[in-house]
């Protein structure tokens, strides 16, 4: 049975690293990019299943990305979950407006990313 392959984009290294063992440990692929440029190639390159992706990171924010991969040919069908520090009602409502699927804070709870991302991967 294939698994299903998670993109993780976030530019904090040990957070990738944690949510990575996490969510391999739970049965499923990842692939992670620090950079969101790297991570746009990335998802074009390999059509992951499933992005994760912060809003605070350098060069191109999380929700300027989403807008990005939303309007590409390759990854625009792909469920995103955006897990941010960014609570704020506002910051989700533009999130659901860029293309998210899902609106997750930081610090996260665990099982509520995978109970989020067993729902994301349902509704594709």
């Amino acid at each position: 049975m294939k698994k299903n392959r998670i993109l993780v984009i976030d530019n904090e290294p040990g957070l990738l690293e944690v949510i990575r063992i996490r969510l391999e440990a739970n049965g499923y692929e990842v692939l992670t990019a620090q950079d969101p440029l790297a991570g746009l190639e990335l998802a074009k390159e390999e059509r992951p299943d499933l992005i994760i992706l912060d809003v605070i990171m350098p060069k191109v924010n999380g929700l300027r990305l989403l807008r990005i991969l939303k309007r590409e040919d390759e990854t625009k069908d792909v469920p995103v979950i955006i897990l941010s520090v960014q609570w704020h009602e506002n910051n989700q409502e533009a999130g659901k407006e860029s293309g998210a699927d899902y609106y997750l804070t930081k610090p996260y709870e665990p099982d509520e990313l995978l109970e989020t991302v067993k729902k994301a991967l349902a509704k594709k």
